[in-house]
């Protein structure tokens, strides 16, 4: 398969591994007849699969509309000063991903890949406010078609231990595209032009790909 259908598979490709893994012990476990040990492992090679779904999204296309990068629950809006990449001020909006929404991370619009920085961290909860700059993280930069900059960034959490990004740069990204994946719980800010019209509050859930949460000016 060419790597767009792979990423469209219904699971994860990065997942795969365990769910073989798993079916593995659990067959082992119902040849030897270890009836309690087949069901607990059966269990949680579903859950394997289910952690690792990976849906089809459609968001709205229309000009100017910011989707989703992640699942989850929005935690924080708020406004700063972006000095690491935009080196201006901005919107930032922080998703936390427990272990039940979907990992799979999307691209927010349609645009230009200009950089793309890992940075070695720790592993604090994911929903505390000092994950943004201290914890493991992977930056996206993209630049849209119109000139603005939207920025996104998956940030590793306590239990998340591996960050993967699909995207280089000088990459085009196509909006809701798929961009990466986080594994095991964990979190995505992004950060939008200032200027821009956000659509959701703190405690909404949003879907990747697929809820819009503002629209650019």
């Amino acid at each position: 398969m060419t790597k767009t259908k792979t990423r469209a598979f219904p699971i994860a490709v990065e997942g795969l591994s365990y769910v073989f893994i798993g079916l593995g012990i659990t067959l082992l476990f119902y040849t030897l007849r270890l009836v309690p040990l087949t069901v607990f492992s059966g269990i949680l090679t579903f859950f394997v699969v289910w952690f690792f779904r990976n849906p089809n999204r459609t968001g709205s296309q229309e000009e100017g509309a910011v989707l989703s990068p992640a699942d989850g629950e929005i935690i924080s809006i708020d406004r700063v000063q972006e000095e690491r990449f935009l080196k201006d001020k901005a919107v930032k909006i922080s998703i936390f991903m427990n272990v039940f929404n979907v990992h799979v991370n999307r691209a927010p619009y349609s645009g230009k890949v200009t950089r793309v920085a890992w940075q070695p961290g720790k592993f604090f909860a994911a929903n505390a406010e000092k994950a943004s700059l201290e914890n493991e993280q992977n930056a996206i930069l993209l630049e849209t078609g119109g000139g603005k900059k939207i920025l996104f960034i998956q940030i590793a959490g306590l239990i998340a231990r591996r960050i993967i990004c699909y995207v280089k740069e000088q990459d085009q990204l196509v909006k809701g595209e798929r961009c990466g994946i986080i594994k095991f719980g964990s979190r995505v800010d992004i950060y939008l032009p200032q200027e821009t019209k956000i659509l959701v509050k703190v405690k909404q859930k949003v879907a990747a790909g697929e809820t819009t949460i503002g629209v650019l000016a």
